[in-house]
């Protein structure tokens, strides 16, 4: 079914949880949350993503993504256990979560595009202005999501420094 190999349906499931557990944190934290349940949860469906598309992977940029999440993966959940880091910290493991998510949705809306109606997909052209719209659509909701994101945790920052001159 929609050409996938079994080894792909292994792919594909095991990282799909994380397409709702980050949407899940974002709406309701904002960034997601790596030391929570959820938070656990979408490292892990992540890690089965990102380590399986270097047996699924047809084009290098694959490959290329792949070693990307993960390094960012275990930037974002490592450096809130560093000292020293202070309140960059936070900022760091926001942006490189944000990322990830956002490295799991451009292939994920791609693949589903060439993909779905099985066997009549919307797009059959890498240079589709479909595809290519939607994937300018996800770097617009990147952009605009860390622009916020990083807002939030900048007026947080500026609030706990007041309530502490207190």
């Amino acid at each position: 079914m929609f050409g996938i190999s079994p080894l792909g349906w292994v792919h594909t499931l095991g990282s799909l949880p994380a397409i709702p557990l980050a949407a899940y944190m974002f709406a309701r934290h904002g960034r997601i949350v790596p030391r929570s349940g959820p938070g656990v949860a979408y490292f892990v469906s992540m890690l089965i993503g990102a380590a399986t598309v270097f047996l699924v992977g047809h084009q290098p940029v694959s490959y290329v993504v792949g070693v990307v999440t993960i390094v960012l993966l275990v930037v974002g959940y490592g450096v809130g256990r560093l000292a020293g880091f202070g309140r960059a910290g936070r900022y760091i493991e926001t942006v490189c979560l944000s990322l990830t998510a956002f490295l799991l949705m451009v292939p994920t809306v791609s693949e589903i595009l060439r993909r779905v109606p099985d066997g009549h997909p919307f797009v059959t052209d890498l240079h589709s202005p479909l595809l290519l719209g939607a994937q300018a659509g996800l770097l617009v909701l990147l952009v605009v999501g860390l622009t916020a994101q990083i807002l939030y945790l900048r007026r947080q920052g500026r609030v706990a420094a007041h309530l502490s001159m207190r």
